[in-house]
């Protein structure tokens, strides 16, 4: 994946992720299948040609979906969502791309700095 395409699939992917969101009230808050259930569901091995972003997509709704709670459903009540608002989910991408971990000041001193003035 080169940047043009990651540009052209990380639209496609807040898509996604916005189109979740708005229609989680819509959704079973708590997945009704087996433990299990996944395994038959999946390959057993790696394909030799890479699957399409949009298979990508449509296999994590129709695979990976069913086996979700989701934990951001106004139906939800066993947890506080945190970190559930566009905001963060855009400061994520962020944390992402930066790829560092924070715990010291030596290596990274934006990092304790920035988390302890929030």
């Amino acid at each position: 994946m080169n940047s043009g395409e990651f540009r052209r699939r990380g639209k496609e992917m807040v898509d996604f992720v916005a189109d979740y969101l708005e229609g989680i009230e819509g959704r079973q808050v708590y997945p009704d299948v087996e433990p299990g259930y996944l395994r038959p569901l999946i390959p057993t091995s790696a394909p030799e040609e890479p699957d399409t972003f949009e298979d990508i997509l449509n296999d994590v709704e129709k695979i990976i979906m069913p086996g979700v709670t989701h934990w951001h459903s106004p139906y939800f009540f066993a947890y506080f969502p945190t970190a559930n608002s566009y905001p963060a989910l855009l400061a994520d991408i962020l944390c992402g791309a930066i790829g560092c971990i924070g715990f010291f000041l030596g290596p990274n001193p934006a990092r304790p700095k920035l988390g302890g003035g929030v």
